[in-house]
């Protein structure tokens, strides 16, 4: 009794009443309660949160002063959008930008940009420079997958915490996602997948009229009470509003998704048709309503990718080349504990680890779906599966680096517009997210079961598998210093407000670097050329970079060799004709570059005698 009448006067006692007589205030049974049962789940994302920084902490204290060792040329790429990302707060708007490949510009649509991230970040990026935006995404990104899919399965799909951990683990730290976050921003950026997951069995619940919880159907034909119209339309519609937001994230995840989302819906009608037949008059709706609301939003931005200006009519990539190993499935990546460099050779390069999951986490979630064979989701995540991996290994299959003229399921993809320019292997991606939900429900299973040999041995086998994955800090390296002129901002002095710089040499897809002149400068000046998607290879089609002007081409060859050329007037008519072209005000030299002397000695016979600005050379020319 005494303690019953202590629970009752503790519950009608507000957190915010008066001190009590001990001069302590007093905390409600349900406050406590509630911070119990969070307890555990916020222990688990802060869990997440160190691990991604574990993974990513190479690039700090000092970001800029840092750079991803595996592919440092597209991080410049991603700091340099994420900087013309940030000018949308002072109104610059639009899916084209003259900040780039001056003067033609640069179609953003047909890159793969991050706008959205860019636009969220903005304020980071003017208050503390762009270095430090890309190094939080990077981890953020990892972070805030992992936490997405952990509320997804402990909230939507009901599964113990422990297995909702295990599969959100893999989910955000899997080694193509590690893998990617080598400056591959659109394709780590996966935390709205969950939440388009989430929509779609939110709607798909809704639009039974039986109710979710017994998915046959009821006994009673009189318990039927009709689907949930108000949640088909809010889930219609909110779906809508998160594909569309993941297209300005990266579009080849919403690509990725979606055909994950048909395989499994027609995977599961096969094995529940009841169900499916059931729901499918408010599904097609709700869908519809979200098709709807997306065009709305997508419709000019999807135009201009793929009509407007610097569009471009095909894929970059060759199928055939970006095609996974098989034997990379059962390896397991250089960038895990667990891994050898001798994986390498197995895939194109270290942002495409995409397949590496290891032969013990292959035969482990085998073994987990065969367990879970009678569940039709189960079922359909094993066939969504069996597809995603079988896509990836392109048109033709490559075994243990040998390419033979077998066929790949992806042959079928050929000429098939848009769909024939993504790249084979990262259909490995998709399968991700299905191997780590199959995991989840296993171990959910085996920590319900009676049996104590069952709760030990499934978990215990998950969790050894997920260790041989277990990914090591991503190798970072020192960069150089940017110029004195660009941070000190003595390039306003050249420049022209709005006008274009040309930094010597002009950057390329394969030197890049003149491009973080111009993100540190918050992307207020223009630079000709660069590294970005565009139409001039042959006929139009896509290229990376575009053609070298005359002037371009003479200091890269200079900056090559270190060898001055003799020069004429014809040379100087072109050099005066690309200024005009590129519509550039100001030319610039840093101290460092390399034959800086031949440089300079070359530009004074174009341009004439030079201004030094702080640690730079500069000849104004407009």
């Amino acid at each position: 009794m005494a303690v019953t009448s202590t629970t009752a006067t503790d519950a009608g006692q507000d957190s915010t009443d008066p001190e009590n007589g001990t001069g302590e205030r007093r905390s409600s049974p349900a406050g406590r309660t509630m911070i119990r049962n969070y307890l555990p789940d916020l222990a688990i994302c802060l869990l997440f949160v160190i691990v991604a920084g574990w993974v990513t902490h190479g690039m700090w204290p000092d970001p800029g002063s840092r750079v991803l060792a595996l592919n440092p040329a597209d991080q410049t790429l991603y700091e340099w959008f994420l900087a013309n990302d940030a000018r949308l707060l002072f109104g610059d708007v639009g899916l084209r930008t003259d900040r780039l490949n001056a003067p033609d510009g640069v179609n953003l649509m047909a890159n793969t940009t991050v706008i959205l991230l860019g636009v969220v970040f903005a304020p980071v990026t003017l208050l503390f420079g762009v270095p430090v935006t890309f190094a939080v995404l990077a981890g953020l990104c990892l972070a805030a997958t992992a936490i997405a899919w952990y509320l997804l399965f402990t909230r939507t799909a009901r599964v113990h915490r422990l297995a909702a951990a295990l599969g959100a683990g893999l989910c955000g730290f899997a080694p193509a996602m590690v893998s990617h976050t080598n400056s591959h921003l659109h394709m780590t950026a996966q935390f709205m997948v969950p939440v388009i997951v989430w929509l779609v069995v939110r709607l798909v619940r809704a639009a039974d009229p039986a109710g979710p919880a017994d998915p046959a159907g009821p006994a009673d034909p009189a318990a039927v009470t009709g689907p949930d119209r108000r949640r088909i339309v809010t889930s219609g519609l909110g779906l809508g509003a998160a594909v569309a937001a993941q297209v300005f994230i990266g579009e080849e995840v919403v690509f990725l998704t979606a055909l994950a989302l048909v395989v499994i819906t027609l995977a599961y009608a096969a094995t529940n048709w009841r169900h499916v037949r059931r729901i499918l008059p408010g599904a097609t709706a709700g869908m519809a309503l979200a098709v709807g609301s997306a065009s709305l939003v997508l419709a000019y931005p999807l135009w201009f990718q793929f009509a407007g200006p610097g569009s471009v009519p095909n894929g970059l990539f060759s199928p055939h080349y970006f095609s996974a190993d098989l034997a990379s499935w059962a390896a397991i990546s250089p960038l895990s504990y667990a891994g050898s460099e001798v994986s390498a050779r197995l895939t194109t390069g270290p942002a495409e680890y995409n397949t590496f999951l290891g032969w013990p986490l292959i035969v482990v979630a085998v073994g987990c779906a065969a367990w879970l064979i009678r569940r039709p989701i189960v079922v359909a995540c094993a066939v969504a599966t069996v597809v995603m991996a079988g896509l990836s290994l392109g048109p033709e299959l490559v075994i243990n680096g040998v390419r033979t003229e077998i066929p790949g399921p992806y042959a079928l993809l050929l000429g098939v517009p848009v769909v024939d320019g993504a790249l084979p292997m990262r259909f490995a991606v998709a399968a991700v997210p299905l191997i780590a939900t199959i995991v989840a429900f296993a171990v959910d299973r085996a920590l319900r079961a009676p049996g104590w040999p069952v709760r030990l041995l499934v978990p215990g086998a998950v969790a050894v598998a997920l260790v041989t994955v277990f990914p090591a800090p991503l190798p970072t390296a020192d960069r150089p210093a940017l110029p004195q002129f660009i941070t000190g901002g003595h390039w306003r002095d050249c420049v022209e407000p709005g006008g274009v710089l040309v930094p010597v040499p002009p950057p390329t897809p394969q030197e890049p670097w003149p491009q973080r002149w111009a993100a540190a400068a918050d992307a207020e000046f223009g630079l000709p050329e660069g590294f970005f998607i565009g139409p001039y290879a042959a006929d139009g089609q896509a290229s990376m970079g575009t053609y070298k002007q005359a002037t371009s081409a003479l200091l890269a060859e200079v900056a090559r060799t270190g060898a001055v050329p003799a020069i004429d007037d014809e040379d100087r008519q072109r050099a005066s004709a690309d200024i005009d072209f590129w519509g550039a005000s100001c030319v610039a030299l840093a101290d460092g570059t390399p034959h800086v002397d031949s440089l300079r000695s070359t530009l004074e016979q174009l341009f004439g005698p030079p201004t030094r600005s702080a640690d730079a050379w500069t000849w104004k020319v407009r």
